[in-house]
Order: structure tokens, then C-alpha cells, then sequence
């Protein structure tokens, strides 16, 4: 389980226009890197919105915004479009990342157990440590609480 402190995995994916996106790409920044279950669902769609609608805001503390599932290429495009976000997804189609990351987890509903990506960000700081982890996330509030913990960096 990563834990803060910890130096944050690297990853070498490809993002929602298929190009390969690593995190040394982002030197100089601050990295907030979420993990959701599934492309336009309901929990899913409306942290991705309130993540693209303060991207701004985020920009202003040299900041980047990156989601994550494993969603395909083309689901990824699909769901940019039309809830018209502008923050970058990655594929995760193999689940290295979200192992990298301990996200995937057991689950279970109406007593049936399976296994899916817990829903999970992580503040990565310009050293590229873990700065802050929130796991099992309720949408409402998270972002700006997110944003709050990046202003105190």
C-alpha cells in the first residue's frame, strides 16, 4: 500500500489521443493523479467535471491533473467529448498502474465479490514523493479538498 512519503511510481501510458505520457514529462510540477472506476458514470463523470473545472485553479499552483482507468483509447475520447473535459486520461488498459498503485481491490455488491479499481487520488510532489493519498473517495467535495492540500504544498 503507498503511503505517504513514498516515492511515487513511475509510468509509461498512453492518454486519451494514444500518445505515451510518463511522469517525468511533468517535471517542475505537482501531480495529481486520480483513479476512477469507469468512464461516463455517474460518480465518475462528476469528479472528472469538477477536476476539468478547476484545472485553472490548479494551473495557478503548478499544478497538472491526471485521471486514470482502464478504459481503452477511444472510451477515453468518447467521454472527453462529450462532457467536455480538459484534463488528460490515461489508459490503464493492462492495470500496471493501478497495481503500481494499489488500486485494485477487491469489492463486493449484493454479496458477490469482484475485483475493481478503487476510486483514489494521490498528491505527487515536484520531488515526485507521494504527498497525500485519499482512498475511497466520495465525489462531493473531494476536488476542492484536493485543491486545499495542493495549496499548502
Amino acid at each position: 500500500m503507498l503511503e505517504t512519503g513514498q516515492v511515487a511510481p513511475d509510468f509509461n501510458l498512453p492518454d486519451e489521443t494514444g500518445e505515451t505520457v510518463c511522469l517525468n514529462d511533468f517535471d517542475g510540477k505537482n501531480i495529481v493523479l486520480y483513479f476512477y472506476p469507469k468512464d461516463n458514470t455517474p460518480g465518475c463523470t462528476k469528479e472528472s467535471i469538477s477536476f476539468s473545472h478547476h484545472k485553472d485553479e490548479f494551473k495557478k499552483y503548478d499544478t497538472i491533473i491526471l485521471g486514470a482507468s482502464k478504459d481503452s483509447v477511444k472510451k477515453h475520447q468518447n467521454f472527453i467529448k462529450k462532457q467536455n473535459l480538459t484534463i488528460k486520461l490515461l489508459v490503464d488498459a493492462e492495470g500496471t498502474l493501478c497495481d503500481d498503485y494499489t488500486v485494485w481491490v477487491m469489492k463486493k455488491l449484493y454479496g458477490r465479490d469482484y475485483m475493481r479499481i478503487e476510486r483514489a487520488t494521490f498528491l505527487i510532489g515536484k520531488d515526485r514523493k507521494i504527498k497525500r493519498v485519499w482512498r475511497k473517495v466520495k465525489v462531493n467535495g473531494h476536488v476542492e479538498e484536493v485543491l486545499d492540500a495542493v495549496k499548502e504544498l
